[in-house]
């Protein structure tokens, strides 16, 4: 049983995009807007919000995700109508966080203008580059140009709340390129970096057919130069690749790796909550392919899960080690169902590895675990 419920957050996945990238391994297909069914897709999106409402418990969302796919494939009008949605069903807090991703392909002035109107008060938009060459061989449909043409149309469109995606070891990419991605990226002044290394996944095209990359040593001194100049131009990093000046931290994303409740409507789109009186931790995925998904009748629910045992416990690890800061130990305990002592013996092969510690009273990952961090959490898992 739950004294106090965590907080809750909506994600709606909008599957569809431009064109299907080589190293994307997410539920997304290749699109043109013209041919989205945005009617029926929103139709089923309000079915499948209603059936979650037993999830909600009395509670006010925090945050909504918009992810993808290109969620900004998607009308202005479409977008409003989700968060008027939500704000009728189950409500927002008054300084709720409301994010979209958008690609600059995507991008003008009246569409970016729209989604501020409708509500979203976060812009996250795939730059990846600002190299022409590295965006072609990463698949991309927009140049820098349009890269920073979309970012300077989201300031003009009212968004002060703007993250970029961007990505390094990318094919062919030196420390000077990286370098010289960075700093295109720093001085736009955007309040928030999601900078992470690109990673070949199973089922994508670079999976099948990889691209020629940098070595291990090389992509750790990528890793070490980057880190050092965010940290010089006041981006602190909170999380394993989120990087954020002063109070700009995604609290979207901050709810998952802090193990909060999230309704997740749309196409695959997964989710996790709390049962106040049984205490259970449930975790469902919806139907994945979005003509199945708007065709389904009855529960858009895939698979359910029920999370407990050894499972919970490498279910938080999975995120609250992703944290830089870790979490308070109690909170860890609380979560996980352990006693102090039974979380800090599960918790000893990764710290004799020096991959975790106690600071304190925060249980939080050490610099070899944050750079180790998928051999930290084999410990958990």
């Amino acid at each position: 049983m739950f004294a106090l419920l965590p907080p809750l957050s909506l994600y709606v996945h909008l599957p569809w995009c431009g064109k299907k990238c080589p190293y994307c391994d997410f539920n997304s297909h290749a699109a043109r807007a013209s041919d989205i069914p945005e009617a029926a897709y929103l139709q089923a999106l309000e079915r499948d919000l209603r059936q979650n409402l037993h999830a909600v418990q009395g509670r006010r969302l925090g945050s909504i995700f918009f992810g993808g796919g290109t969620p900004s494939l998607f009308s202005a009008a479409a977008i409003g109508r989700i968060i008027g949605l939500a704000r009728r069903h189950i409500g927002l807090v008054d300084d709720a966080e409301i994010t979209l991703e958008a690609n600059p392909d995507s991008a003008d002035a009246a569409r970016f203008a729209g989604y501020r109107r409708a509500g979203v008060n976060r812009l996250s938009i795939g730059v990846q580059s600002f190299a022409d060459r590295r965006l072609v061989a990463l698949g991309r449909l927009h140049s820098a140009a349009q890269a920073r043409r979309a970012y300077h149309l989201a300031r003009r469109a009212g968004f002060d709340n703007i993250n970029l995606d961007l990505m390094f070891g990318l094919p062919g990419q030196d420390l000077a390129g990286v370098r010289a991605d960075l700093e295109q990226a720093i001085a736009l002044r955007p309040e928030h970096l999601s900078w992470y290394e690109l990673t070949i996944e199973p089922n994508t095209a670079f999976y099948r057919v990889p691209p020629a990359r940098a070595d291990a040593d090389a992509l750790a001194d990528m890793a070490e130069m980057g880190l050092a100049l965010l940290a010089e131009h006041g981006f602190q990093r909170y999380e394993t690749s989120a990087f954020a000046v002063a109070g700009r931290q995604c609290r979207h994303n901050l709810n998952y790796w802090r193990f909060g409740d999230y309704l997740g409507i749309g196409a695959g789109a997964q989710g996790k909550h709390s049962e106040r009186v049984s205490g259970a931790i449930i975790r469902q995925a919806k139907t994945r392919h979005p003509q199945h998904y708007m065709d389904r009748i009855g529960s858009y629910v895939a698979h359910r899960q029920r999370v407990s045992g050894r499972e919970l416990l490498g279910d938080y690890m999975l995120g609250a080690l992703r944290l830089i800061d870790g979490v308070p130990l109690r909170d860890a305990a609380m979560h996980t169902r352990l006693s102090p002592a039974a979380l800090l013996q599960a918790c000893q092969p990764a710290m004799e590895r020096g991959l975790l510690k106690v600071a304190g009273e925060q249980l939080r990952p050490t610099e070899p675990g944050t750079r180790l961090l998928n051999l930290c959490l084999q410990t958990f898992l």
